[in-house]
C-alpha cells in the first residue's frame, strides 16, 4: 500500500464513480420492496430487512423462498449461505482500510459486493476508504429509501407479479453472477449447480434446492481449485 494520496482530481473521480454505482444499485431497492410485500411480508418487516440485513442477494433469497412456500428457516439458511461471501470480503478489507474499534464496526455493515469492488482496486488507502464509504453510504441510503417506496407501491397496486416484477429475483441473481461466468470453470460449476437444483425441485420442499445447489457449487469450486493449485 502506497502512502495516502492527496490528489483532488483522483478523489473527485473516485467519488463520481462511486456515486454512479450507488445510484444504479440503490434505486434497485424498489424491486425488492415490491417483491417482498408480494411474498407476504408487511412494509415494516420489508424495511427492517433492508435496514438490518442490507445485502441484496440474501434479501432476495429470503423473500424468494417465502414466496415459493418455503419455511422461514430454509429462507434464513439460504440467505446466510449467500451472505458468507461478505465474510471473505471483510477479511480482505480489514487490512486495506485500516480502521479499528467503532469505525471498523460501523464499516462492517457496509461490506457488500459494490463497496468492496470500489475499494479493492484503489492504489492508496485514502482512495480505498473514499470508494468504500461513498459507495456503501450512498447505496445504504438509496436502497432503504427505495425499499420503502417499493413496499408502499406494492401494497397499493396489489400483487406485483401481475406486472412481471417477480422476475426481478431471478434477474438479480443472474446479474450478480453474470460477470463471474466468463471463466469456464465458474460456468461449469454454475451449470452443475443448476442441474442439481432442478433435479431436487420435484422431491424436496421449497428452498431446499437452493441450499443443495449452493453446497454442490461450493464443493465443486473447492475441488476444482485444489486441482488447479500446483
Amino acid at each position: 500500500m502506497t502512502p495516502p494520496s492527496a490528489d483532488p482530481e483522483d478523489r473527485r473521480r473516485i467519488v463520481r464513480d462511486s456515486l454512479g454505482v450507488g445510484l444504479a444499485t440503490g434505486t434497485y431497492g424498489v424491486s425488492f420492496g415490491a417483491v417482498s410485500v408480494a411474498s407476504g411480508l408487511d412494509v415494516l418487516q420489508t424495511c427492517a430487512l433492508s435496514l438490518l440485513m442490507f445485502t441484496g442477494a440474501s434479501q432476495f433469497a429470503l423473500v424468494g423462498v417465502l414466496a415459493s412456500g418455503g419455511a422461514p428457516f430454509s429462507g434464513a439458511l439460504t440467505a446466510l449461505l449467500l451472505g458468507t461471501r461478505n465474510t471473505l470480503y471483510g477479511l480482505r478489507l480489514a487490512g486495506l482500510l485500516g480502521w479499528t474499534g467503532p469505525r471498523r464496526l460501523g464499516a462492517a455493515h457496509l461490506v457488500i459486493d459494490e463497496s468492496t469492488a470500489m475499494s479493492v482496486t484503489r492504489r492508496t488507502r485514502e482512495g480505498a476508504r473514499t470508494g468504500f464509504l461513498t459507495t456503501g453510504v450512498s447505496i445504504f441510503v438509496l436502497w432503504n429509501l427505495f425499499t420503502l417506496l417499493g413496499a408502499v407501491a406494492g401494497t397499493a397496486i396489489g400483487d406485483p407479479r401481475t406486472y412481471g416484477l417477480d422476475a426481478a429475483v431471478g434477474a438479480a441473481f443472474l446479474a450478480l453472477l453474470w460477470p463471474r461466468l466468463q471463466e469456464r470453470r465458474n460456468l461449469a460449476v454454475a451449470l452443475l449447480a443448476a442441474v442439481v437444483a432442478l433435479g431436487a425441485v420435484p422431491v424436496t420442499a421449497a428452498g431446499v434446492p437452493v441450499l443443495v445447489a449452493g453446497g454442490v457449487a461450493l464443493l465443486a469450486g473447492l475441488l476444482l481449485r485444489s486441482r488447479s493449485t500446483p
